[in-house]
């Protein structure tokens, strides 16, 4: 059976679930899961992950991400982007060094509202339910992190096109409107590409298309151990696998205290581990149980 992640460059109107959908019939595995959800008006990089590389899905959600997107200028949405209801809409007199002046008070680590039109629950309801049925509720910021943020050129009068690396959770829709609320104008985003998650980048990722039509799609997969590849890796001996297949404690007394790929005397790839004062402890088991 398949194991492995592939990187799709998900096409725009397609759901991260309708895209794993299709691969679970392409690929014919069950097991296929997504890290990092992307708007139906979103394209880009998108790592499925199948087989029993779906466990690795917890450790992938948790990493930075990368995004192209398009900031509209003197446009407020209900939804915070070009696919909602105008709200409000002004002229703009904005130049771009204007913009440039106002992004460093949205940089580094900031408090951000999440949008109505969100999966976030309040009350035990999401939010986006209560957006349809034309509720707003307060929503207590959220921390998230902005490590770079600058525009990449000016397309149209009121529109530029910013590049956004940030942490998990970071709404870049609502990044774009108040940016929009800064400048005196309003805001909200035009378009949105992925560019990187998990580590992974467009140069990796394959469109849809190609992969639906290839006569091998289980070929286009990157083995799961990829997604921790900034974790030193740690190989062991034929006892010390046999031990961790079967749940024993394995002690590596010259392996410094850290997170480790581990590694079968073949070099097949067991688990993430971590070792602590020379004796390891399995984070995460890959192996085949059979």
């Amino acid at each position: 059976m398949p194991n492995g992640i592939i990187i799709i460059d998900k096409p725009q109107e397609w759901t991260s679930m309708d895209v794993c959908a299709k691969l679970r019939g392409v690929l014919g595995e069950r097991r296929i899961g997504h890290a990092g959800t992307l708007d139906p008006m979103a394209t880009g990089v998108l790592p499925v992950f199948v087989g029993r590389a779906t466990r690795a899905v917890e450790f992938a959600e948790r990493g930075d991400k990368e995004y192209v997107a398009g900031l509209k200028l003197g446009l407020v949405t209900d939804t915070q982007d070009t696919s909602g209801r105008t709200l409000e809409e002004h002229p703009v007199a904005v130049t771009e060094e204007q913009l440039r002046q106002v992004l460093p008070q949205f940089t580094g680590d900031i408090l951000q509202a999440p949008p109505m039109y969100s999966a976030i629950k309040i009350g035990g309801k999401k939010l986006y339910e209560l957006a349809r049925k034309g509720k707003e509720v307060e929503r207590p910021p959220r921390p998230v992190t902005i490590h770079t943020l600058t525009v990449e050129e000016q397309v149209a009068p009121d529109e530029y096109t910013i590049r956004v690396a940030c942490s998990k959770g970071t709404y870049v829709r609502t990044l774009c409107h108040d940016i929009g609320a800064a400048l005196g104008c309003g805001g909200c985003m035009s378009s949105l590409r992925r560019t990187m998650a998990c580590g992974f980048t467009l140069s990796q990722a394959h469109p849809l298309e190609q992969v639906l039509a290839s006569e091998n799609p289980g070929g286009l997969l990157l083995p799961t151990d990829t997604l921790f590849s900034d974790h030193p890796a740690l190989t062991l001996g034929k006892r010390g696998a046999e031990r961790v297949r079967h749940g024993a404690q394995v002690c590596q007394p010259q392996a410094e205290d850290g997170t480790y790929r581990l590694y079968g005397p073949e070099e097949e790839f067991l688990a993430l581990a971590r070792v602590e004062q020379g004796k390891l402890r399995v984070l995460k088991s890959f192996f085949d149980p059979t």
